[in-house]
């Protein structure tokens, strides 16, 4: 969905700020063992972390040790969090090395206070600072702290605020929006998950994330999606272990051979209509980042909403995990989007052979960057019928990264200086990453990040350039509160469709009211995802895609 892991955000933030906190949740037992979590940026791993959970002396310790690459660079050889039975913070160690110097840290806490001792670079500097009592103490990067959150919140609902201590700089307050079950099936089993989607209240502005936790109160996740955050336990990051967040009455879940590799996807067939043997069927393609087939994002599973609605209107629906992700195979390190593109087209020639679907008339619908990736699709291959971009950019990668960005620092209202400068670095990035030359002054961390085959290639992506070679009618669907593709994309996608020598059906839908998400939003932020009321997506966009599909 958002590009912001690629803007000059830090990528494996945290958040800063003071905050008073009440309504607190009182935590419960863990299961005292141990576990392997894989930490993902932008869907690639880039480390793990092996954590103890142990109660000794009548309290609780968390030890951790692991590796992360770049963008991070820390080598953890110890981290030991211990805090009283009822989960008052006690003692913080750790000893570490980062980016090549050595870092250690050691915090005693009092009642309400943290005293710091911090040791880098050979420098040792000493920090005290106030904080509330029984706070969960989650220094940046250190991802086995959050183990203790994953015990605090076995009692939150939604409404509840935690005080957050991110050693050793400040306290913040977080706010649980919303509680969920989402289980997982493996190869062991249906694995019960609880699902707690939370603001940081940065000072910057919120920050939404999401910690998920299994049924003995231990950790199973944690996500930050602005930051293309993923730490997930090792027995839930198989390509065998698939949430199992919500399901269609007619879904049979398939698999599609592409060169290499097998995709993992799920098939919505309709009702069962007398003399129809053959149904008119739509492949959905996901947006950025490492998308499974349901699309969920704050609760909403998207694509399994929406394959739900068109089967009910006749269509045979198809949704798959995105390749390297879910239960899908391939790798994803070096994927271009046009790579994602030859996916879509192994899946519409698979879909065209079975026996139940009208190979004539295989639609493509795309949603977000997904609409990128089906227009490069439907440029290539003439037995896609009919395309649909569902808040899809209607502009150059590279354009609508820095929009996005503009977008982020009008919500920090940020200073002119302050956007100057950020977007000064922004656009030094796009143009060494598209042409290799210009790396020089800029931190290496920042090459690591954005010097993707990925990133290349969407900042390349001209709309325009794929447009005059596509042939097949296009519906295109905006919300007209989307923060995320702002209501322009879609007035230049249409421009550019409807200026094709080759000459097809263009019609451009815009539904006042809906996010990105397709949902009913108030300010279509996405901070403001966890809070929102209405989690369906609107019947109108269903609705709009069978009128346009059905007509041809």
């Amino acid at each position: 969905m958002l590009l912001t892991r690629y803007c000059t955000a830090a990528l494996l933030c945290a958040v800063l700020g003071a905050a008073t906190v009440s309504g607190q949740a009182q935590g419960a037992a863990p299961a005292d063992g141990r576990a392997e979590f894989l930490v993902f940026v932008g869907g690639r791993q880039i480390g793990q972390e092996q954590v103890h959970v142990a109660k000794s002396g009548g309290n609780w310790i968390i030890t951790a040790t692991g590796q992360l690459a770049a963008p991070a660079e820390i080598s953890t050889n110890r981290f030991e969090m211990k805090y009283t039975s009822d989960w008052q913070p006690l003692e913080l160690h750790v000893d570490a090395t980062l980016g090549g110097k050595r870092l250690t840290l050691a915090t005693s806490f009092g009642m309400t206070t943290a005293i710091n001792e911090i040791t880098q670079g050979g420098t040792t500097n000493a920090k005290t600072d106030q904080i509330s009592a029984r706070a969960i103490v989650l220094p940046n990067n250190f991802f086995g702290a959050y183990e203790a959150m994953a015990a605090r919140l076995a009692s939150a609902t939604p409404g509840t605020e935690l005080p957050v201590y991110v050693a050793p700089q400040a306290e913040i307050k977080v706010v649980v929006r919303v509680v969920s079950q989402e289980d997982v099936k493996s190869p062991a089993g249906t694995i019960a998950l609880r699902k707690f989607e939370m603001v940081f209240q940065n000072p910057d502005g919120p920050l939404t994330a999401s910690v998920t936790t299994d049924a003995k109160n231990r950790l199973a996740r944690v996500d930050i999606p602005a930051a293309g955050l993923s730490v997930v336990r090792s027995d839930l990051a198989t390509v065998s272990s698939r949430p199992l967040t919500s399901r269609n009455p007619t879904d049979t879940d398939v698999t599609i051979p592409v060169l290499g590799f097998s995709l993992a996807g799920t098939i919505t067939t309709p009702p069962q209509v007398a003399g129809r043997l053959r149904h008119p069927a739509i492949v959905l393609v996901a947006g950025s980042g490492p998308v499974d087939r349901d699309a969920n994002v704050a609760g909403i599973p998207i694509f399994t909403q929406l394959a739900g609605a068109m089967a009910a209107r006749g269509f045979l629906v198809l949704r798959y995990d995105k390749r390297a992700v879910g239960q899908s195979g391939g790798r994803d390190e070096r994927a271009t989007i046009e790579d994602y593109a030859e996916d879509v087209i192994a899946a519409v020639k698979w879909l065209r052979k079975r026996k139940d679907v009208d190979p004539t008339r295989v639609t493509v619908a795309g949603h977000s960057e997904g609409g990128a990736v089906g227009m490069i699709a439907a440029s290539r291959e003439d037995d896609i019928a009919s395309l649909v971009l569902i808040a899809a950019p209607g502009t150059r990668g590279s354009a609508l990264v820095l929009e996005q960005q503009q977008h982020g620092l009008d919500l920090l209202n940020a200073t002119a200086a302050e956007r100057k400068e950020k977007v000064d670095i922004q656009q030094r990035i796009q143009t060494a990453v598209l042409t290799g030359v210009g790396w020089e002054g800029l931190p290496p961390e920042y090459r690591k990040a954005a010097d993707t085959p990925w990133f290349r290639s969407f900042l390349d992506y001209d709309p325009a350039r794929v447009m005059e070679r596509i042939r097949q009618p296009i519906l295109i669907v905006q919300g007209d509160l989307d923060k995320q593709v702002v209501p322009h994309h879609a007035d230049k996608l249409a421009e550019l469709a409807r200026a094709r020598k080759r000459k097809a059906p263009v019609d451009v839908v815009h539904l006042p009211g809906l996010n990105h998400l397709l949902v009913p939003a108030t300010t279509g932020n996405v901070a403001e995802y966890p809070t929102l009321k209405d989690k369906k997506i609107a019947t109108e966009v269903p609705a709009k895609m069978a009128s346009f599909l059905n007509a041809r």
